[in-house]
């Protein structure tokens, strides 16, 4: 493979205090890694030097300060900062929030100009991280508001893909939230997300229900039957493979989910409970549905064991492997729809 033909993925080193810049290091350590893309941190090789020093880790970085700069069998730093910035593992301050947002501000940036090819988003604190520029609830919302299209939160392993119909609101305001059109939405993103960024040919896709036991014909809610049901009927109309709504905790517990590509839960908890119940530490959360290919890993900032090097590396791996085969699964299916178009 041609150097320059490699796949830049672009790394927002999230909170300066926790795990972030411990993970991104550690996948890097081995550098085999570097055959399947080219890293490019945007942040200051002082952090950098930083981390590296408190975790006595040795990954070899190139700080640059252009693109143009770039070496595509090194960990490249880009310098977006020169000045001294005070890092206290472990704790979370408004100076390391300030510079997470700053990270994530230039990387969506190049990632908008098509100067990276993927982001990877490395964990924020959603308290520290606000400020008049960020207002957001999390990544997912952030990402939507500055990119095309409209996102779905897809936490996913090999075997199991959960979306959220609804993402950071509070339980209160979830029944009222749950409309046919935003159903419709998310079961379509899901749909279009799993044959074009997986390369699914006929997905299933199932739909939780919101009240416990479908709300038991009206007894404990009638959403169930007077939204989602009906709302899964007319998308069956067009074709696709979607059913429900089922029980969350049936449909976990006897493990049904194993028959579906795909999962839309209700609300935040009931699809993230039982997704970092059964495989928390190898998650990936992918942002479908988007213009840009953004992952994370399924973990948050872990400023418990932030500078001991505690952390597990292994979900931010899985989240740059998800990233790189998206992307060429979708550069594929590109290129299939097109030569399909060329021979109508």
């Amino acid at each position: 493979m041609d150097k320059s033909d490699k796949i830049i993925v672009g790394i927002s080193i999230g909170d300066l205090n926790g795990i972030g810049l411990e993970v991104v290091l550690k996948t890097f350590q081995d550098k085999r890694m570097l055959d399947f893309c080219t890293p490019l941190l945007f942040g200051s090789t002082k952090v950098v030097s930083f981390h590296k020093k408190a975790l006595k880790l040795d990954t070899q970085v190139h700080g640059i300060t252009s693109l143009n700069q770039i070496n595509h069998n090194k960990v490249n730093v880009l310098n977006i900062w020169k000045e001294e910035v005070a890092i206290e593992l472990g704790k979370a301050t408004e100076i390391s929030g300030k510079y997470a947002a700053k990270s994530l501000e230039t990387a969506v940036k190049f990632l908008k100009e098509k100067k990276i090819n993927i982001l990877l988003t490395a964990p924020i604190n959603k308290e520290t991280i606000q400020s008049e520029n960020f207002n957001f609830p999390g990544h997912t919302e952030y990402l939507e508001a500055n990119l095309d299209g409209k996102s779905l939160m897809i936490l996913m392993t090999d075997e199991l893909r959960i979306g959220l119909i609804t993402g950071h609101i509070p339980i209160s305001k979830v029944s009222e939230a749950i409309t046919p059109e935003l159903i419709q939405e998310k079961v379509n993103t899901m749909y279009t997300s799993l044959v074009e960024d997986f390369g699914i040919n006929k997905p299933k896709v199932a739909v939780l229900s919101l009240n416990p036991h479908c709300g038991d014909k009206g007894v404990i809610g009638v959403e169930d039957d007077e939204i989602i049901s009906p709302t899964i009927e007319e998308i069956k109309k067009s074709g696709k493979l979607v059913f429900g709504p089922y029980a969350a905790d049936g449909f976990f517990g006897s493990e049904t989910y194993k028959q579906f590509d795909g999962v839309l839960a209700t609300y935040h908890d009931q699809g993230l409970a039982p997704f970092k119940a059964l495989s928390f530490g190898n998650g990936v959360n992918y942002t479908a549905g988007l213009s840009e290919i953004r992952t994370s890993p399924d973990h948050g900032t872990g400023f418990d064991i932030a500078g001991k090097n505690k952390a597990n590396p292994s979900s931010f791996k899985e989240a740059l492997f998800t990233a790189i085969q998206v992307f060429k699964t979708k550069k594929e299916y590109k290129e299939l729809s097109k030569n399909a178009l060329l021979v109508k």
